[in-house]
């Protein structure tokens, strides 16, 4: 339900009463303000996120041209675009729908003379700079055992992500090794700009920096992009969290949808905080939760439920769904990983008698790539493909 009640455009258009449920109904005509929308797994986040662009535009809110669709993956951005398209199909040129980083790379070749960069920058993917670093590692008489790349391409990659630049980083070291990367941090920072070049990191934070040194060029942005639209809002980091931060602060139509209990990606700088603090960050915003699960049987939103709720620091939500019960979740003990996997292997020979099952029915999942070794070891004694 909604935490506040807000200015929303008339409910007119007849796929809204249609396709979406009650609450995802509200969460598409909220229009004005920030939005808050949790969106638990199977939810259908993503037809609520393009039901809301093509609402804006349908309704005349928003020019194609104001609004800006971020998410995380290519795919999931195409997907959106596919689905605005279809939705509003005159509508959708001039609007940005993309990645993060493809985003923002088109931001900074529009404006990259004014931070010492060409238009044509070079975009340096993680081969590219394990290569510099190496050569810098050279220059500094730093063999690879001492400090490895990607080692050191990993403590400049969560500085970066933490807005951390190479002259702060030297005020927070407190070890020989992490003092010795931030001074390959500001050689590296350094030659990069000689090349023309960024790294993926560079395409979140030169935003920023773009935005603190030219406020003329921060307010254009602004205005131009009205309404912000954020999926899997639970993994910005701080880079991304300021850079969206700066651009809603002018309208303040920052939508983000995420889901606090999907958040996996802290090793790799995602901040949690950033959803948890959304209403601290936006006082007054709007709160939707999608809790009505379309994916997955009763059992299973049971069994994850039974473990999630343990969590404290979540935002309250109980999934729930229309279809049946399903299967009982089972949990096998045994000896060790052989043991599992000549137990799994038996339990989908005996599917695929008892049960009529075909092989493309069954889905073995392990946390590791090295755990798979034991599971088709096994299944190929079994002569299952």
């Amino acid at each position: 339900m909604a935490k506040a009640e807000k200015k929303t455009a008339p409910l007119a258009l007849e796929w809204m009463q249609t396709d979406l449920n009650e609450e995802q109904r509200k969460a598409v005509g909220c229009t004005d303000g920030p939005v808050l929308i949790l969106a638990g797994a199977g939810s259908g986040k993503t037809r609520v996120l393009t039901y809301r662009i093509a609402y804006l535009l349908a309704n005349g809110l928003a020019e194609p041209r104001e609004i800006l669709a971020m998410t995380f993956t290519n795919k999931a951005a195409g997907e959106m675009r596919e689905r605005v398209g279809r939705l509003a199909p005159h509508l959708i040129t001039g609007m940005w729908i993309g990645t993060f980083h493809s985003l923002f790379a088109r931001l900074l070749r529009r404006e990259a003379e004014r931070i010492g960069y060409t238009p044509a920058f070079t975009i340096y993917d993680e081969e590219d700079q394990q290569s510099l670093l190496k050569s810098i590692l050279l220059d500094m008489n730093l063999s690879v055992q001492q400090l490895p790349p990607r080692l050191v391409g990993y403590k400049i990659s969560m500085a970066k992500n933490n807005f951390v630049r190479p002259d702060e980083m030297d005020k927070t070291v407190d070890n020989e090794q992490d003092a010795l990367i931030a001074k390959v941090y500001r050689t590296y920072d350094r030659r990069l700009a000689e090349l023309n070049a960024m790294d993926f990191d560079d395409l979140l934070i030169k935003p920023i920096e773009l935005f603190e040194l030219f406020p003329l060029v921060k307010e254009y942005y602004q205005d131009r992009f009205r309404y912000i639209m954020v999926d899997e809002y639970q993994d910005t980091n701080y880079a991304q969290y300021r850079a969206l931060q700066l651009l809603a602060a002018k309208h303040r139509n920052l939508c983000v949808v995420g889901d606090d209990d999907q958040s996996i990606y802290r090793w790799r700088g995602a901040e949690i905080r950033n959803i948890l603090d959304f209403e601290k960050d936006y006082p007054g915003c709007a709160k939707y939760r999608l809790e009505q699960n379309y994916r997955s049987v009763k059992n299973i939103l049971a069994a994850a439920h039974s473990v999630i709720k343990n969590n404290r620091q979540r935002h309250a939500k109980k999934l729930w769904t229309e279809r049946p019960s399903g299967d009982l979740v089972t949990i096998l003990k045994v000896e060790d990983d052989l043991d599992e996997a000549r137990m799994i292997v038996h339990k989908i020979a005996m599917e695929m008698r008892v049960a009529e099952r075909t092989f493309s029915d069954v889905a073995v999942l392990y946390r590791t790539n090295a755990q798979s070794r034991v599971f088709e070891e096994a299944l190929r004694r079994e002569r299952i493909p």
